[in-house]
């Protein structure tokens, strides 16, 4: 069975510290360079100023897997070479950079308006569509992080290759995404479950756990690539587990809790409630759907929810949340994963039963 817990809650804060530490010493080498290429003072005031203000405040849960992942995949009893726990931690952050690359484009796309307590960095006066172009900058940061500190090593051209596939995924599936429900336009023949688990492996599954298992598995010299097809099928799982937590919490999820007011049967949003709900429901129930759901109208939203109710959706959740808890765990640590149950435990672990 994986190990109780990630790691002890002493640890996990140190490890924070040290890794926020790191943020800083990349967030000044990004600026000195853009000094040493001479760059103008107000583009570097403007970088700065944006880096700080849109990649550090998540609950770096995708930059601290790797960390995770080093120490899961390190031999018994063996302590892990600080330059190379080093480079993890830079390899982390690669990954906070490109989800705030991912965030600044996506709250334009969904016109929101907050994002981690503040305002969405679009919505400043001084920033506007410039948003568009700072989240580019953010994504090329992060291939001259990677050059600067893993040039040179052997997995160095593989994490180049994976960082490119990742993105290229994400932007597929938030491509599905967009056009399976667009802003104001409700056509539930599109609302499959098919369309749904695509769209959720290709936007959240590869960046956000395949992403910090497989860097961990590459600075730690794993190259047999049956062991990470097997870690792309456990992190597929995952990712699916994971979204429709989110869809659930969205719905059912207490607002002082997750930190946001849900607004996806508002948002006509392509959510696995609704996936699930058109499954089970009856004519006359589908109706109610069609009249009410994508509509600005908190009453509308009401009938919704009120008719959740009545399929008794959140049972419907909770037997999912249970056997798919249960075939995770049987992939995790079945007899023909050869990877430590513990890389992806620890993941399982954050996310079960998790109320934010």
């Amino acid at each position: 069975a994986p190990r109780d817990d990630a790691r002890p809650k002493d640890t996990m804060a140190d490890d924070k510290k040290a890794f926020l530490e790191v943020f800083q010493q990349l967030r000044k080498e990004l600026i000195d360079d853009e000094k040493a290429d001479g760059q103008v003072k107000i583009a570097t005031d403007w970088i700065d100023k944006m880096v700080e203000y849109n990649v550090p405040h998540g609950k770096l849960n995708r930059g601290l897997a790797v960390v995770d992942g080093m120490r899961a995949l390190a031999k018994e009893g063996t302590t892990i070479d600080p330059k190379l726990m080093f480079q993890a931690q830079v390899v982390g952050w690669c990954i906070e950079w490109l989800q705030a690359a991912f965030l600044v484009w996506d709250d334009i796309m969904d016109e929101s308006v907050t994002r981690r307590g503040q305002p969405c960095w679009y919505k400043h006066d001084a920033v506007k569509m410039n948003a568009i172009n700072d989240g580019l900058v953010l994504e090329c940061q992060i291939y001259s992080m990677l050059k600067k500190h893993l040039k040179g090593t052997a997995c160095y051209a593989d994490l180049l290759e994976m960082f490119h596939d990742v993105t290229h995924q994400t932007a597929h599936g938030q491509l599905i995404d967009l056009i399976t429900a667009p802003i104001g336009i409700v056509d539930l023949s599109k609302y499959t479950e098919e369309a749904y688990m695509r769209i959720v492996t290709y936007k959240t599954a590869f960046y956000t756990f395949y992403l910090p298992a497989a860097s961990a598995m590459r600075l730690s010299g794993i190259t047999d690539e049956s062991s990470y097809a097997k870690a792309n099928e456990i992190c597929q799982l995952l990712g699916q587990f994971f979204q429709i937590q989110d869809d659930y919490l969205d719905c059912y999820g207490d607002p002082a809790v997750i930190g946001k007011i849900g607004t996806d049967i508002m948002d006509n949003k392509c959510g696995w409630l609704v996936v699930q709900a058109l499954k089970k429901c009856s004519a006359e129930q589908r109706k109610v759907i069609e009249e009410n759901y994508g509509k600005k109208d908190p009453e509308c939203e009401k009938r919704v929810k009120a008719l959740y109710a009545e399929l008794d959706m959140e049972a419907v959740y909770k037997k999912y949340e249970e056997e798919a808890y249960l075939e995770l765990r049987a992939v995790i640590e079945g007899k023909d994963n050869t990877l430590p149950p513990e890389l992806f435990g620890a993941m399982l672990k954050k996310i079960y039963k998790r109320s934010k």
